[in-house]
């Protein structure tokens, strides 16, 4: 048996690897046909991709040319429409066709000076300029044209500044109190700085000059404050869309009932993603370096320093030294006292909402914010003057692209770079407002036992009342301003702004003193903020903690000053219509939040 053969085995086999042989063959057939019909295709294809790479420019111009005729024939359109639907024919500059026509108006200015002024027409307009240029730069270079120049200059303005003063507060004098703040926060500043004898003036004086310009402009003058008016509600309506998406992940009853970690903080995670956006298409990083520009060229600061006090009200003080990551290391201690300043001074757009739904009005936190950055500069280099050579140049300063491969990446990045924030307000908000609250319970107890109210709130609001009144609020309101001064100064910004909301419910604040309270809380100078600065910069450059940490605090009062210089500020200027006018509705539902404590002792 073992040495036979089976044929019938033997047979199959050949039959199968015959098969397989037959079957192979078409295969070979189909692939070769494959490759041959393929070839002119890739044939093709590289053709008409040389022939759009060599008429690209072509191409371009007839895409260009055919979607600006889109636009315009729509703006013409939309007017038509407008005039034939709208009975009164109101262009409704804040939404209507009026609102249309900026933007088109905006869009096409701007690229008409990049394309054609700037670079066909600006050397020759710096041609023409060169000669005034010439005759400033020789009076500089005289041993006292630049002061004799300056000093007369400024005190053009001051005199400006005064008359202006007494004609408009010739009904309401009281206004002029604020005065006395700005006095002694200057002279507070002189007299603690760290170099009084090596004060540059310059930043300074043009620091407060461009704070009362912009307060002006904001809270005065009609234009300018229906404009920032128009803004701060389409800030709302736009954080307002957040709503959606927490609506679809909370269900609108959770999000209609108010509660706020998830009818307020959703709209963080929808700012950030829209931010990060921004900075994946450099338009964040270009405003920034305009503004920052513009900021350095009238100030003297340093780009460093100038960049970091735009950005602050833009993406926050976390977020803004990633711009400078690569040149924190060679900032002078004076540099990081300003960028440090800047940031305890001013909010971020990312938390507006959380503020609003307290109760603040989007127009003076705006105002705040942006009235407040070139403060923050000047107070800055009174308490800390620049003693250093710089080496951060403008001329060497490029800021980092963002890291994102695409805008789908960025918009996820960004969405994920507001959790740390989001849990971080959550647990600030539970620990502090318990801490509070647990403080409030113990001197109650030591208060009762002798026959005394007392609570955290009641001690900030004695030792803060004077200020209150030096910052124009009315005698019988200081109490309650001097709390919620107290509350952001020892606890965070969020507190106070939820107890000004109480407040505001209770009638004990309303008018004047509100749109004072609201200037005068509005930054991140708190002890938490002392925290997440040092943090910060320590990572990102270990090698300057030392220095952070030796700055931070005499930085976090110039931040304090910087909000109180601002209500001042604020307070010289607001009158009874201002504030009628800066009345702006919002869309968000009001939140529910637990009071500080329920004794309610005050």
């Amino acid at each position: 048996m073992s040495g036979r053969v089976n044929l019938a085995f033997e047979d199959n086999r050949l039959d199968i690897l015959e098969d397989g042989r037959r079957e192979s063959e078409p295969m070979h057939q189909n692939t070769n046909s494959y490759r041959k019909a393929k070839k002119p295709l890739a044939t093709t294809s590289n053709a008409i991709n040389a022939y759009l790479s060599k008429h690209r420019r072509v191409f371009k111009t007839f895409g260009v040319t055919i979607l600006n005729l889109l636009v315009i024939a729509y703006v013409i359109y939309a007017g038509i429409y407008w005039k034939n639907n709208q009975k009164d024919c109101d262009f409704q500059w804040c939404k209507g066709y009026g609102l249309l026509l900026i933007l088109a108006g905006l869009t096409y200015l701007g690229l008409f000076y990049f394309l054609i002024v700037k670079r066909y027409f600006w050397k020759y307009i710096l041609q023409c300029c060169q000669p005034a240029t010439n005759s400033l730069e020789r009076l500089r270079n005289t041993k006292y044209g630049t002061r004799i120049g300056m000093t007369t200059l400024y005190l053009i303005i001051l005199i400006a500044i005064i008359t202006f003063l007494i004609i408009d507060t010739a009904g309401s004098r009281y206004r002029l109190t604020s005065i006395l703040c700005v006095i002694v926060m200057l002279g507070l500043g002189w007299m603690f700085s760290k170099h009084p004898g090596q004060i540059d003036w310059r930043p300074v004086i043009w620091g407060l000059i461009l704070q009362f310009i912009f307060g002006l402009i904001m809270l005065r003058w009609p234009v300018g404050h229906s404009i920032f008016d128009c803004v701060s509600g389409k800030v709302v309506t736009f954080l307002d869309y957040a709503k959606a998406g927490a609506n679809f992940v909370f269900s609108k009853e959770i999000v209609g009932n108010g509660v706020f970690a998830f009818a307020v903080l959703p709209v963080i995670f929808f700012f950030s993603f829209v931010v990060q956006i921004m900075c994946y298409l450099g338009i964040m990083q270009w405003i920034i370096v305009k503004l920052g520009w513009i900021l350095q060229s009238i100030m003297g600061t340093t780009l460093c320093e100038s960049l970091s006090a735009v950005a602050n009200p833009f993406i926050g003080m976390s977020e803004s030294p990633l711009l400078i990551k690569q040149y924190i290391n060679q900032l002078t201690s004076s540099e990081l006292h300003a960028i440090l300043s800047s940031g305890f001074s001013t909010v971020s757009g990312t938390v507006l909402a959380a503020y609003i739904e307290f109760g603040a009005k989007p127009v003076h936190l705006i105002t705040a914010s942006i009235m407040s950055a070139p403060t923050s500069l000047a107070y800055s280099k009174l308490f800390y003057p620049e003693t250093e050579q710089s080496l951060t140049k403008s001329e060497n300063i490029k800021l980092e692209k963002s890291s994102d491969t695409g805008i789908l990446d960025a918009a996820t990045n960004g969405a994920l770079a507001a959790l740390p924030i989001v849990l971080g307000i959550i647990a600030n908000i539970v620990a502090f407002v318990s801490f509070v609250a647990f403080l409030n319970g113990i001197l109650s107890w030591f208060g009762g036992l002798v026959g005394l109210e007392l609570s955290l709130e009641i001690i900030l609001a004695k030792v803060f009342m004077p200020l209150s009144w030096l910052m124009g609020v009315p005698w019988e309101h200081c109490e309650v301003v001097g709390t919620l001064i107290g509350l952001k100064t020892v606890v965070n910004e969020l507190v106070a702004y939820q107890r000004m909301g109480e407040f505001k419910e209770q009638g004990l604040l309303y008018g004047r003193s509100e749109a004072i309270a609201t200037f005068a809380i509005c930054g991140f100078a708190n002890p938490g903020s002392i925290g997440i600065q040092v943090g910060v910069f320590s990572s990102l450059a270990p090698e300057k903690k030392e220095q952070v940490t030796n700055v931070v605090v005499r930085a976090f009062v110039a931040g304090s000053a910087v909000c109180f210089l601002t209500a001042s500020v604020a307070g010289m200027l607001i009158d009874d219509a201002s504030l009628s006018s800066a009345n702006i509705t919002t869309t968000i539902p009001n939140v529910t939040l637990t009071t500080l404590t329920s004794l309610d002792i005050i």
